[in-house]
């Protein structure tokens, strides 16, 4: 087992393996964004972390992306190479996938992306 020196890393990335983004290719886009920080020379900077399940199914497979807090949505394999350039290599969030962002006061929603419902909310079974 390896233990990483987390020294330089820059962002951690959580990639959902839950059962809802695994039905959408979980396993295919950790692969296909681990690939593509390693092939861009990023190791040392982008950390991934596998996750089981973030809470936001519908937006199967879910990426997200510390410290900005950015969460993106609908991640396929063919995003990874998009998503390293873009958001690791230039800075920028892929607006088109991103559902939150973390601000002062807590995550804001894009305003495409579904509300959800609160924790406190849930129906008690």
């Amino acid at each position: 087992m390896a233990t990483w020196d987390l020294s330089q890393t820059r962002h951690h990335v959580l990639i959902c393996n839950g059962g809802s983004c695994m039905r959408k290719g979980g396993e295919e886009v950790t692969v296909a964004i681990r690939e593509a920080i390693t092939n861009a020379g990023l190791d040392d900077y982008v950390h991934t972390t596998r996750t089981r399940c973030n809470g936001r199914c519908e937006d199967a497979c879910v990426m997200i992306v510390y410290p900005e807090g950015i969460w993106y949505e609908n991640v396929t394999p063919e995003d990874a190479q998009l998503l390293v350039e873009e958001h690791f290599q230039n800075g920028r969030p892929v607006e088109s996938l991103m559902t939150h962002r973390f601000e002062t006061n807590g995550f804001v929603r894009t305003i495409e992306t579904k509300p959800g419902i609160l924790k406190s909310h849930k129906a008690k079974k």
